[in-house]
């Protein structure tokens, strides 16, 4: 064995590993205050008995939070990030079951207001 004993295993793995992660593609992603904001909702939802199960998809144009009554259903609610709109409608948009689009805007807090005021007004 030619590499040295004081050498930590984990960066020997890491240096027989191919450079995957260097050539994945970019993706688009929530950053932490995005996530941070959608899972705040998602937890009172929760807590009301209103949503049961979410699914996060980071793609390669847009990322997508759907939220699920039941996991077994279609998303009753989508809230979908495409940086492609962010200086035309905006960025964010809450898409409904239908494929209606409820909002869409430049800011996340006034785009999920759709999904707070429909829920407090039922």
């Amino acid at each position: 064995m030619s590499l040295s004993e004081d050498a930590d295993p984990s960066e020997q793995r890491a240096a027989s590993r191919p450079a995957a992660a260097a050539t994945q593609p970019n993706r688009v992603t929530f950053n932490r205050l995005e996530l941070n904001r959608i899972l705040n909702l998602y937890g009172r939802m929760v807590a009301d008995g209103e949503w049961r199960d979410y699914a996060i998809d980071f793609l390669k144009d847009r990322a997508v939070f759907s939220v699920y009554r039941r996991a077994s259903e279609v998303p009753i609610y989508r809230i979908e990030k495409d940086p492609r709109l962010a200086r035309k409608q905006g960025m964010y948009s809450v898409i409904a079951a239908t494929g209606l689009i409820l909002r869409r805007g430049h800011e996340l807090e006034r785009v999920l207001l759709v999904i707070d005021r429909k829920l407090a007004v039922v």
